[in-house]
């Protein structure tokens, strides 16, 4: 019983299919493309910046509320939001002395929820 899932996983041909191999090739985004994408679901890999995107879906944010409702520090909630900057999923705009932040856009929500859907199948 092992052995048939094995052999379902691997194949043991020798044969190459160029047209597929040539399409596929023909339509993959520059490896720069490809490592910008690859460090954009890194960002996906921490939990406490899936919380904070999470809560900034919500609603608008400063960096108090989130580390309220997370019960985090200040300091930690800061570190992780200028991760969030940097690879531009979040944005801030300053009212006074308090600065709020908030999704970029609505992509950052889609690849969010495209994430629930896919864990939750």
């Amino acid at each position: 019983m092992v052995k048939d899932a094995l052999d379902v996983e691997s194949c043991d041909c020798n044969v190459i299919h160029e047209d597929v191999v040539a399409a596929v090739r023909k339509d993959m985004p520059d490896d720069e493309v490809l490592l910008d994408l690859a460090d954009l679901f890194k960002v996906f890999g921490d939990s406490t910046r899936v919380k904070i995107i999470c809560a900034l879906l919500r609603a608008e944010m400063c960096v108090c509320d989130i580390a309220a409702l997370l019960g985090m520090s200040k300091s930690a909630i800061s570190h992780q939001l200028r991760t969030l900057r940097q690879t531009r999923l979040v944005k801030y705009r300053r009212e006074g002395k308090v600065v709020y932040y908030s999704l970029e856009d609505e992509h950052v929500g889609t690849i969010f929820d495209q994430g629930l859907v896919h864990v939750g199948e």
